[in-house]
C-alpha cells in the first residue's frame, strides 16, 4: 500500500502548477474544429498520411485514397528530423506546397510537423502544427506556436513523463493559444520487438486530468503495420479522441517509416472496424 501512495505522489508531482490544461480551468472537453472536421468532443478524428511528402503524385493518391476511407485530416512530413544524417530530411519549403496542393484536390485540412521555428512562415497552409517528440520541451519553439495561434498537435517526448507533456502544453496555453491536442506515441524501453513501448493507461490518466483532447500515434509506437490495427483498436477502447495512422501507397520503396506504413487498403479496412469500436465507445469516427 505504501509503495501504490508513493506512486500516486511521483505521478501527480507538478501538476498542481499546472493552469490552463487542467480540468479545473476548464471542466468540459475541448474540441479542436478545423473547418468542418474536428477532434474531441465525442467526434474522433483520424489523422492520416505518409510520413513525407516524396512527390506531387505519391501525396496525392494517398490524400484521395485515405479521404475515401473516413479519414479527418492528411498528415504529410515537409521537414523531417531523423537520427541518421544520410536518411531523406523531407522536401522542406516544397512539401509543403505539395501538401497544399494535395488539400485543394481533396478538401482535407493539413497536418504537417515543425521543427524550427525560422519555419513558420512556411506553414501558412498548414492547418495543425505538430510538434514531434524531439521538440515536446523546445520551450522557445512552443511559445511561439502560443503566440502564432493555429492548433498545435503535441506529442510526448521519448522519455518524458505525463506530466512534462502536460507542462509542455501549458508554455503553449500560456501565450494565448488554447488549440492544442496531446498525442500519446510510446516510450522509449528496455524492450525491443515494438518501436516503442505504447502507454495506453496515459490515456485515461490524462482524459482525466486536462480538458484537452487526447490522440494515440499507433504507427511510431508499433513500428510494425501489421501491429498497427490491434494497437488503434485499443486506443479507441482506451478513450482515445482520435488517431494518428502513417498510410503510403508504396510502403515497400516509401523514404521514411514504410515499415510502419498502412496500405490504403489496409487503412481501408481498418477504419471499418474502427467505426465499430468508435461506436461501442459512444463516439463518432
Amino acid at each position: 500500500m505504501a509503495s501504490n501512495n508513493t506512486y500516486s505522489a511521483y505521478a501527480e508531482s507538478g501538476t498542481e502548477t499546472l493552469k490552463k490544461v487542467t480540468r479545473g480551468f476548464r471542466p468540459e472537453d475541448s474540441v479542436i474544429s478545423v473547418e468542418t472536421h474536428a477532434i474531441g468532443g465525442g467526434k474522433t478524428g483520424v489523422i492520416a498520411g505518409p510520413c513525407a511528402v516524396e512527390s506531387e503524385k505519391q501525396i496525392i493518391a494517398v490524400a484521395k485514397a485515405v479521404k475515401t476511407a473516413g479519414a479527418s485530416f492528411l498528415r504529410g512530413g515537409a521537414f523531417k528530423l531523423r537520427t541518421n544524417p544520410y536518411s531523406f530530411q523531407g522536401m522542406g519549403r516544397d512539401g509543403i506546397k505539395l501538401l497544399a496542393t494535395a488539400k485543394k484536390e481533396t478538401g482535407l485540412p493539413l497536418v504537417s510537423e515543425i521543427t524550427e521555428i525560422k519555419q513558420l512562415d512556411y506553414f501558412y497552409d498548414i492547418d495543425i502544427i505538430q510538434v514531434g517528440a524531439r521538440n515536446m520541451q523546445n520551450f522557445s519553439l512552443l511559445k511561439e506556436l502560443g503566440k502564432y495561434g493555429k492548433p498545435v498537435l503535441l506529442k510526448r517526448g521519448l522519455a518524458s513523463t505525463v506530466t512534462e507533456l502536460l507542462m509542455a502544453a501549458e508554455y503553449i496555453m500560456s501565450e494565448g493559444n488554447a488549440n492544442v491536442i496531446l498525442c500519446e506515441r510510446g516510450l522509449r524501453t528496455f524492450e525491443t520487438f515494438s518501436r516503442s513501448t505504447l502507454d495506453i493507461a496515459a490515456v485515461p490518466w490524462l482524459k482525466q486530468r486536462t480538458h484537452l483532447p487526447v490522440i494515440v500515434d499507433p504507427s511510431h509506437a508499433a513500428g510494425d503495420a501489421s501491429l498497427v490495427p490491434a494497437v488503434a483498436k485499443a486506443a479507441i477502447a482506451a478513450g482515445a479522441d482520435g488517431l494518428m495512422l502513417e498510410v503510403h501507397n508504396d510502403p515497400e520503396h516509401a523514404l521514411c517509416d514504410g515499415e510502419q506504413s498502412l496500405t490504403p487498403d489496409a487503412f481501408s479496412d481498418l477504419m471499418i472496424a474502427l467505426k465499430k469500436y468508435a461506436e461501442l465507445e459512444g463516439k463518432i469516427l
